[in-house]
């Protein structure tokens, strides 16, 4: 008899593909993002499945651009078609009206609106229905983020019998923010109808155990380490910590080529003598940019060093720009560059360098390999994976990193970075000034022991940590991963 083959699927609220109208009509280019950068290379010639959302093409047009574009990316792409209705309530409303502002600690922003919350249900079944369509038994499920937490709940509804886990790439929130969110049970209910949920943090982890505690006492909870059992109902569910990383030696290999170097060279020739602090965001309220440049501005003011002998170079990629939220965070950023520059700038010198547009790959890595200190300070971030990309590229050691206590890169390298709190604008530029300061040999070996970490804690290590708690049988059974099994183990959070 044939053992069924176990394909990994992934599911996730967008395609790992960007759609862009040309003269000849839709055209696919590689997505961008967290989960692409973190999962693509895992899943890049390997097989699977990847099912999500393509965005707002042609539902026959892009049909026949799927199959080339699977054949080009390794494995089957399978898109679930949404109207402009589900769109602007399930993903501008419920995933990021609500869920965002919620679970990064910002309340005050969230917008409550009932229909958001039945369309976030509506569409979280169509992605289940996809999942039953596609799959098959045997295969294993894997369900990312916050847009599609009742997945799982569906999934059951339909009577379709999968394995299946979901991992949280944000924060998740402490009892009291939590609480505010009126469908609060219904979300706990639903992440419980996994067998395995991972977040990026033992902090998160405890919220979420915290949470199921205060509005579900009957809950038991037992173990120890990063992953836990909760049982309810007579069900257990795995809990745990999988903090997700980076493709290390792909980013450092990258890196280290002819023409990342060349770019790395040109941008030192032009900020001759100075030290680069580098900001790379998407444009959004939870990054900080906006008390960086404050925190920048202080630093200038109280140590006069740093004029003339240091660069901010902000890069900040658009994102959402029809909403006017953040139409009127893109106006204070640019109001603050525009101030401080304007104070500062003398003959040969301007402090920001401010780029408002997206980086290709050589030109981010050129930034990442050429800058002193990177200035990494979230309010609130689950992971953060610019702070490893960053690492990975230090290909001289010398860098410095300034990274926020709220993200949740900070559980890993808060023992070598210099750790802030990215309200206290004093204690930031404090910070700033310490990095300029710092002697070449302690940079050196703060910066190896982070890139040891990020190189050990890897993009292959995160899936393995998870797959191998998720099926006792480790991953053995993925044809796709049976060249890649290292040993597993764990770093405990700050």
């Amino acid at each position: 008899m044939n053992v069924p083959e176990t394909r990994l699927v992934a599911v996730s609220n967008r395609l790992p593909i960007a759609l862009s109208r040309g003269q000849d009509g839709w055209e696919i280019k590689p997505g961008s993002g967290g989960l692409v950068t973190a999962l693509a290379p895992v899943f890049r010639d390997r097989g699977g499945l990847w099912i999500g959302w393509p965005g707002g093409a042609d539902e026959d047009e892009l049909k026949t651009l799927l199959r080339p574009a699977s054949q080009e990316a390794g494995y089957e792409l399978h898109p679930v078609f949404l109207s402009e209705e589900e769109v602007r309530d399930y993903y501008h409303g419920f995933a990021n009206e609500i869920i965002w502002p919620l679970f990064h600690d910002l309340q005050t922003r969230c917008n409550f609106r009932p229909s958001y919350w039945y369309q976030y249900l509506k569409v979280n079944r169509k992605f289940a229905e996809a999942v039953g369509f596609h799959t098959r038994e045997s295969d294993y499920v894997w369900v990312h983020d916050y847009h599609l937490m009742h997945v799982a709940h569906f999934l059951r509804e339909l009577g379709v019998q999968r394995k299946r886990g979901f991992f949280l790439h944000i924060p998740f929130p402490p009892v009291d923010i939590f609480l505010k969110l009126p469908w609060r049970t219904h979300i706990l209910k639903a992440l419980l109808e996994y067998e395995l949920v991972g977040f990026q943090t033992l902090r998160d982890r405890r919220h979420f155990v915290q949470c199921l505690q205060h509005l579900r006492p009957e809950i038991r909870v037992s173990g120890r380490g990063p992953v836990i059992l909760v049982r309810v109902g007579g069900k257990e569910v795995r809990v745990g910590a999988f903090p997700i990383s980076i493709d290390f030696a792909g980013f450092a290999r990258d890196a280290d080529a002819r023409l990342v170097a060349d770019a790395a060279w040109y941008i030192h020739e032009a900020l001759p003598e100075r030290q680069i602090i580098l900001g790379v965001d998407r444009l959004d309220y939870t990054k900080g940019i906006p008390e960086r440049l404050e925190a920048y501005r202080d630093a200038l003011q109280r140590f006069p060093d740093l004029r003339g002998r240091t660069t901010l170079v902000q890069v900040v990629v658009p994102s959402r720009v029809g909403v006017g939220e953040y139409q009127a965070l893109l106006a204070e950023i640019e109001r603050l560059v525009g101030q401080i520059n304007g104070q500062f700038t003398i003959s040969g010198w301007v402090p920001i360098h401010y780029l408002y547009r997206s980086l290709d790959r050589k030109e981010l890595l050129a930034y990442y390999r050429v800058s002193e200190i990177a200035l990494i300070t979230p309010l609130k971030d689950g992971m953060n994976l610019v702070a490893k990309e960053y690492c990975a590229c230090s290909l001289d050691g010398n860098g410095v990193m300034i990274l926020s206590e709220f993200a949740g890169v900070a559980a890993q390298l808060h023992r070598w970075a210099i750790m802030v709190n990215p309200y206290d604008v004093e204690g930031v530029s404090n910070a700033i000034y310490r990095a300029y300061s710092m002697p070449h040999e302690e940079r050196v070996s703060r910066m190896r022991r982070m890139r040891n970490m990020v190189r050990r804690r890897d993009i292959f290590w995160w899936v393995n940590a998870f797959l191998q708690s998720a099926q006792a049988s480790g991953l053995h059974d993925f044809r796709f991963f049976e060249d890649y099994i290292p040993e597993l183990s764990f770093e405990s959070e700050v």
